[in-house]
């Protein structure tokens, strides 16, 4: 099957072309007829099978043959996405999608100015890639208006129903028109997710290209045990020892991104950093630098797992285990795109256990785990099995407390009856009674 199979105009078909598309992929091949007819969808695929152009492409081509101009102040189609950097990412393919095409599109997000995003949504979008505060607070001064949308998007709809964003995501929907498409797209949907997406959504279509819950194929994934304090040597360790080229680097807090940066820039290592604290230009600025190869680790919070697409990665190291498990899966997500290989590897220490045992079962698979040689840990990491269970060690038998009265206990070296070399019975002043039992308390 090829593009022009799916119906898709032959602006569109230029234009992917000029990117290097062949072939759709399975979950294009089902994503864009069923967005073409109009239809509600939830697609489910593994990272890097192509979901952006899943949307992107039958969205733009019914917004070029169907409905009114777009008017001041409006918008015709709203994708909502949960981090800054996604919307950057989402709005550039979608420019790459449409530049054969007369339509107008625009990203917006918190931590810049929101005056020109202002300015520029004057003229009117017929597409607007956004941040769900940020969308709310263009709406609260009028920059803003929905009564002409026609499409709703949600990319990594599971992030955004499920964490932190489910009053903005209220608020959004009660002020959309009610007659709208709606496309939710996502690596990874849980069942509580997918009860709370048929709420608003209407007769859907539903997609599972893949296993649920299931990591890139082309990635290998490992986990080398080691204790908390040695991660930050035994990564510098790794790095100069395998002579790994570019890595992107996950940490579980901002203060640990930031302690981790400042010790590799300290050994003379090309690093920059993402996270939540840093202005939006500077992090924009530190993912251009790791893309374009200016820099040899990027190390960031998991403001970065979800979407970003990085030519070639080879590496990805989880530093520490992220607190929900299908956040492992969008953070191995960045290697081993489109068809290509990768490898994941996971420090973990044993306070992480439980954290790895939510990956494997969400997984499904028991990681793989090798150790460093001079980097074993004092403090182990339990073994789990293939259900993502903690394998407790077995204990040993207690042995049964033993009574002895006079009557038969041997003579013992201090005389009496030789209870002392039973316990703490049978010595002192007693040592000639009967042993008995204490009454409890």
């Amino acid at each position: 099957m090829t593009f022009a199979d799916l119906g898709l105009l032959p602006p569109l078909l230029r234009a992917l072309d000029t990117q290097g598309y062949k072939t759709p992929t399975p979950v294009q091949r089902q994503a864009v007829p069923a967005v073409l007819a109009g239809r509600d969808l939830m697609a489910a695929a593994r990272t890097g099978t192509g979901k952006t152009a899943g949307f992107a492409l039958p969205l733009l081509q019914r917004l070029a043959t169907e409905g009114a101009p777009v008017a001041s102040n409006g918008v015709r189609a709203v994708v909502l996405v949960p981090t800054r950097e996604l919307a950057e990412q989402v709005h550039a393919s979608f420019r790459a999608y449409w530049q054969n095409l007369p339509l107008r599109t625009l990203a917006v997000y918190g931590g810049v100015s929101i005056n020109p995003q202002m300015m520029k949504l004057r003229r009117g979008m017929d597409v607007v890639v956004a941040t769900p505060g940020r969308l709310l607070d263009l709406r609260r001064q009028n920059a803003i208006r929905f009564e002409h949308v026609q499409t709703l998007v949600l990319d990594e709809a599971d992030r955004m129903l499920a964490l932190g964003f489910a009053r903005e995501l209220n608020a959004l929907f009660a002020a959309l028109p009610k007659r709208r498409q709606t496309l939710l797209f996502s690596a990874t949907f849980s069942d509580a997710i997918r009860v709370l997406a048929g709420a608003i959504l209407h007769d859907p279509v539903c997609i599972d290209v893949s296993p649920r819950n299931t990591p890139a194929r082309g990635v290998r994934q490992r986990v080398i045990p080691v204790d908390k304090k040695g991660k930050p040597e035994l990564f510098s360790h790794l790095l100069k020892r395998r002579r790994w080229g570019q890595v992107l680097v996950f940490a579980k807090t901002r203060k640990g991104v930031e302690q981790l940066a400042a010790t590799l820039a300290a050994q003379g290592i090309g690093v920059d950093s993402i996270h939540g604290d840093k202005p939006q230009p500077a992090r924009l600025r530190a993912l251009e630098r790791f893309k374009a190869g200016e820099v040899q680790v990027l190390v960031a919070t998991d403001v970065a797992a979800r979407g970003l697409d990085i030519d070639g990665l080879p590496l990805v190291v989880n530093f520490d285990l992220p607190i929900v498990a299908e956040d492992y899966i969008h953070r191995i997500g960045r290697t081993g795109r489109a068809g290509a290989s990768g490898e994941a590897i996971s420090l973990v220490c044993a306070d992480e256990v439980g954290l790895l045992a939510a990956i494997e079962t969400l997984t499904r698979q028991v990681l793989p785990r090798f150790e460093e040689a001079g980097f074993e840990p004092e403090h182990r990491v339990p073994v789990t099995n293939a259900a993502g269970q903690q394998v407790k060690k077995p204990k040993k038998p207690k042995k049964p407390r033993t009574y002895v009265d006079s009557a038969s206990a041997p003579a013992g070296p201090r005389g009496g009856n030789g209870a002392a070399g039973v316990g703490r019975r049978g010595r002192g002043s007693g040592a000639g009674k009967p042993a008995t039992r204490s009454r409890p308390r």
